[in-house]
């Protein structure tokens, strides 16, 4: 993970209540679009799994990024 994007999630997963503010909510969608290669992409809010799930694989990335070093 590129170190900007590395500071972004950080505060996002350290600044993370119960509910994604409409901001963090276009992180996860850039992020994820970003590091899976797919185009940008808002899953419907309605349903909450998939943004959970790309929430999951991006802290897999940071995580893995942070042993790294």
């Amino acid at each position: 993970m590129e170190t900007l994007d590395k500071i972004d999630w950080d505060k996002l997963r350290h600044n993370f209540k119960n509910k994604l503010t409409n901001e963090q909510y276009k992180l996860v969608c850039e992020l994820h679009a970003k590091y899976y290669k797919h185009t940008y992409y808002e899953p419907c809010t309605c349903s909450p799994k998939t943004i959970k799930t790309w929430i999951a694989q991006l802290n897999d990335i940071y995580e893995q990024n942070t042993d790294d070093q």
